[in-house]
């Protein structure tokens, strides 16, 4: 029997809520970048750069990152519950995607906010 201690929030409600509220958040963020790569100017370093410095789109890009990171662990925890019987090759998993999912989200911190 799987508990809630492996999953991402409180209940099975809580993981449904946090799925929905980062996919609104990751659609938001996948559509304003496309509007401003497809309808701005000619993209140039200089304005890359200007757009990633102002701290309103980088909490905004640290909103989606985190968002991302909750959205795809609940997805792989729901996967690998459904799918990996044994305990041990389960936990292997979890692990793994938890380790990976920490790196990717310290790693985007540290690009974002040039740590």
């Amino acid at each position: 029997m799987v508990t809630s201690i492996t999953s991402f929030g409180r209940s099975g409600l809580y993981d449904w809520m946090i799925q929905r509220v980062s996919a609104v958040v990751l659609v938001a963020y996948t559509v304003f970048m496309v509007f401003y790569l497809a309808f701005g100017d000619e993209l140039t370093y200089e304005q890359w750069k200007g757009l990633f410095e102002g701290t309103s789109m980088r909490i905004f890009s640290l909103l989606a990152l985190l968002s991302l990171a909750a959205h795809a662990w609940i997805g792989l925890w729901s996967v690998s519950t459904d799918y990996i019987k044994p305990t041990g090759a389960r936990f292997l998993f979890q692990s793994a995607c938890g380790l990976l999912t920490f790196i990717y989200v310290v790693w985007g911190i540290q690009i974002l906010w040039g740590i």
